[in-house]
């Protein structure tokens, strides 16, 4: 009953405090330590995905007990949100002071982010279940902030701006991984899936009407393969929220007195 109350409460692996008891399992387990652990953790999810993710797997994998891996966290969840953290030191963060535009600043935030959900497919369900206050999801806040600033938007907009941007990329990139993931299932190159789903989705007649249009659409985009055409819509779409930075600049600026 206290365990379930403990955990009802948590608020964060980051909060809470991380010094290891000598009790549990009889001393600290030799050969491991928390980055080796949230190292593995990461690989196994990345090969197995979050619902087959378990600590039994995980101590398997490293060749312990359970009970050593409990030494080190308390919690699942403790390792997931490690894992979670762990996964945004791939991101290549720009220098705000530098003297570079901010629109190429944000574009290598957005598609850094990208690439990163798409290679972590687990990881999107994941970013809403935690406060996100790692060392490594804060450092990546931060200049996020620090470039949308230079964008000349009035403080009280600024928020926006990242939401429109980041959470276009967020569900870009979290359907964008949940296509690659369905692909490596069945065993097809994109292109082979993409090709068998819309064959499929012609023979069914209430979709006679968007087959058409989404054809023409589709034509007109261009591009020879999947991964080009996620990658021009992708660019365009981030254009246009660049584009709508820029206009809500300048409809400041005319408004400024």
């Amino acid at each position: 009953m206290a365990r379930t109350a403990r955990a009802a409460a948590r608020t964060s692996v980051w909060l809470e405090d991380r010094a290891r008891r000598g009790g549990r399992g009889g001393g600290q387990p030799s050969g491991l330590d928390r980055d080796r652990i949230t190292e593995v953790t990461v690989r196994l999810l990345d090969a197995e995905g979050l619902a087959k993710f378990s600590m039994r797997r995980l101590a398997a994998e490293l060749n312990v007990t359970a009970m050593s891996v409990y030494w080190y966290v308390d919690t699942k969840d403790d390792l997931l949100e490690l894992a979670t953290d762990a996964v945004m030191r791939e991101l290549e963060l720009p220098d705000p002071a530098a003297d570079e535009n901010w629109r190429d600043q944000l574009r290598t935030l957005a598609q850094g982010y990208r690439a990163m959900l798409v290679r972590h497919p687990w990881l999107s369900p994941l970013a809403g279940r935690f406060l996100n206050i790692g060392p490594n999801y804060l450092a990546f806040s931060l200049v996020v902030q620090q470039v949308i600033r230079k964008t000349g938007l009035p403080v009280h907009r600024l928020t926006g701006a990242i939401s429109a941007v980041f959470q276009f990329v967020y569900g870009y990139g979290t359907l964008e991984g949940h296509f690659y993931s369905r692909v490596t299932d069945t065993g097809m190159t994109p292109d082979e899936y993409f090709r068998s789903a819309v064959n499929e989705v012609t023979k069914f007649p209430g979709a006679t009407e968007v087959i058409q249009e989404s054809t023409e659409i589709m034509e007109a985009r261009g591009g020879d393969t999947v991964q080009e055409m996620m990658e021009r819509d992708f660019q365009f779409a981030l254009d246009l929220l660049v584009a709508g930075i820029e206009a809500m600049v300048q409809r400041t600026d005319d408004q400024t007195p």
